[in-house]
């Protein structure tokens, strides 16, 4: 209806939260793909503004901040079940750490000078509410701007606030989000860290746990360009047995239905590859069964 509005006659796509893009068809029928899929556009944006295809990708908001991995240039697909409301599903998921940690989170002082960062925000009314727009409430922007990592609003507002104070709900914030990086790692050697979102300028260019840490340029908008940029995928999730025929044969077979199915979705003919092609042995089946999972990606056709 608001495209008819406006007059544009252009086939919808939505994002997915694997990274890569689905009709309008494929929504209406799994609209459960859909959920996350904000992270995940903001991880493939990351991977295309840092020129990085391996990495830890945080992604800092007003309110939330989304941490996650970028591997071979697309989200790394989560292998537990994930829980939605409470309850346990088994619907692919990104494998992703949210935490209440943004540029609008509320900064507490409690009792012996205890400092809680959030999961409470000003959200929106940042501007109105924070310290150095003139408000009353001491947030996590307020601290940045008290550090010098970011330069916004009246800095003259909070000089009243204590360097200890600053120091120590810095460290408390940073801290969380170093917590959430070593959370996400596989492995004991840092690894790249790529930030983005409207609050990237929220965190220092050092973390713990990071081999470097990447703040590309229009980081803040990593997450539009992420569904911009994003390809059309075909799939293939399927069950089948080893018994006649060899797994290789079976294989072939699934990516050139994953790549029959991405064609179909839209992708351009040359320019689809295969992603993700694997097998998981199902020992509680007869048949020497096993699942196999392909997935093909191209580029768009306009």
């Amino acid at each position: 209806m608001a495209l008819r509005r406006h007059d544009i006659h252009a086939e919808i796509y939505f994002g997915q939260n694997d990274g890569t893009l689905m009709t309008l068809r494929q929504a209406r029928a799994f609209p459960i793909h859909t959920v996350a899929s904000g992270p995940t556009n903001s991880i493939r944006g990351a991977s295309y503004l840092a020129d990085v295809r391996d990495a830890l990708v945080v992604d800092v908001g007003g309110t939330t901040t989304d941490i996650g991995i970028l591997s071979k240039g697309f989200p790394r697909e989560s292998s537990h079940a994930a829980e939605i409301g409470g309850v346990r599903t088994n619907f692919r998921m990104p494998d992703i750490i949210s935490i209440g940690l943004g540029g609008g989170s509320i900064v507490t002082v409690g009792a012996g000078n205890s400092i809680r960062i959030g999961p409470e925000s000003v959200g929106y009314e940042l501007t109105r509410r924070a310290l150095i727009f003139g408000g009353d409430t001491i947030t996590v922007t307020d601290i940045s701007v008290a550090k010098g990592l970011m330069h916004l609003g009246d800095s003259r507002r909070i000089r009243h606030l204590s360097a200890e104070l600053v120091e120590r709900a810095y460290t408390r914030y940073v801290g969380m989000v170093e917590d959430a990086i070593d959370r996400l790692k596989t492995q004991d050697d840092p690894i790249p860290v790529i930030l983005v979102g409207g609050g990237a300028g929220l965190l220092p260019t050092r973390l713990r746990g990071a081999s470097k840490v990447i703040r590309p340029v229009n980081a803040d908008v990593a997450n539009a360009a992420g569904v911009a940029l994003a390809q059309v995928s075909g799939s293939v999730d399927t069950i089948v047995s080893l018994r006649h025929r060899d797994r290789e044969s079976w294989l072939a077979d699934a990516a050139l239905m994953a790549r029959a199915a991405a064609i179909t979705a839209g992708a351009i003919p040359g320019t689809v590859e295969i992603i993700d092609l694997d097998t998981l042995p199902l020992a509680y089946m007869p048949g020497n069964a096993v699942r196999i999972r392909a997935k093909a990606v191209g580029s768009l056709k306009f």
